[in-house]
């Protein structure tokens, strides 16, 4: 593990520590298993914000199904505070946002936020509403629908949802992975802010090395399938960040070390072919 700067700060209320110890992983491909993930251990500590890299079909979306209690791994344990997902999922204590922002076409954006609430049966909360609509950047646009917004003012929505419940466990799997490079540097530095004023323990899945360096606290490399940490890298800047940071030479040779840990054979992918997607 490399140091680059001071550790993260504790964040004011409860959140929860995720545990992964000997976790594998494998899927049905016509007569054979395909082993996603073998052997992964990780532990994140609560209120620390960790990415994932590594190279397609490594197992990292599949790290956050597991997390989300959408999948049960085929042998070792997750515990999230030392809870099955499941639990963390039943007690509306998780939010998640994902690459398709999955928001209500016919509803606007102060109605997509209030999802959640209407989800878990509880009275739609117009005062959070009203926050995240603020913290997100999307003041006068609350009744604007999807189709009248850009790309990043919909991803902005989506995270807003995600944290509408004041989630414990935040998931974001390759949230602007769909957005043109310049909006996704904008919305990284806006999700640094974001989560600066909401901090929870949050796992970030993403194949952009400079995303991961600029909003995580430490980075964790997967190599290629079966997918197994590699290496941890400790990038906990003090918070808020800002698009500053992305121009300073210590930013550029953490970027430069994971970028090449990528590119060395370690991180190659099994070339096994599959039939199913990790």
């Amino acid at each position: 593990m490399t140091s680059t700067a001071n550790a993260p700060s504790a964040t004011s209320r409860s959140t929860p520590g995720v545990e992964i110890r000997g976790v594998a992983k494998s899927f049905r491909s016509g007569r054979r298993d395909l082993v996603a993930i073998d052997g992964l251990d990780l532990t994140i500590a609560p209120g620390e914000f960790v990415a994932l890299l590594g190279p397609s079909g490594c197992g990292k979306s599949t790290v956050l199904r597991m997390l989300a209690g959408l999948d049960e791994p085929t042998s070792g344990l997750v515990t999230v505070d030392g809870e099955s997902p499941g639990d963390l999922v039943a007690s509306r204590r998780l939010g998640i946002a994902f690459q398709e922002h999955a928001l209500m076409p016919w509803a606007g954006v102060a109605a997509n936020i209030a999802l959640p609430f209407r989800i878990a049966g509880r009275r739609v909360d117009a005062e959070r509403v009203a926050e995240l609509v603020e913290l997100v950047g999307l003041t006068g646009f609350e009744k604007a629908r999807p189709s009248q917004l850009s790309g990043g003012m919909r991803q902005r929505v989506s995270i807003a949802r995600a944290l509408a419940l004041h989630p414990e466990l935040l998931l974001l799997d390759e949230p602007f992975g769909a957005l043109d490079a310049v909006t996704r540097r904008r919305m990284n530095v806006e999700l640094a802010r974001v989560w600066s004023e909401e901090p929870a323990t949050t796992v970030l899945v993403t194949h952009d090395v400079d995303e991961a360096v600029l909003l995580a606290d430490r980075v964790v490399v997967l190599s290629g399938r079966p997918g197994r940490v590699v290496h941890v890298e400790d990038v906990a800047w003090r918070r808020p960040r800002a698009a500053g940071l992305t121009r300073e030479p210590r930013f550029h040779e953490v970027v430069d070390r994971l970028t090449a840990l990528l590119d060395s054979p370690h991180a190659e992918q099994d070339p096994t072919p599959s039939g199913a997607t990790p």
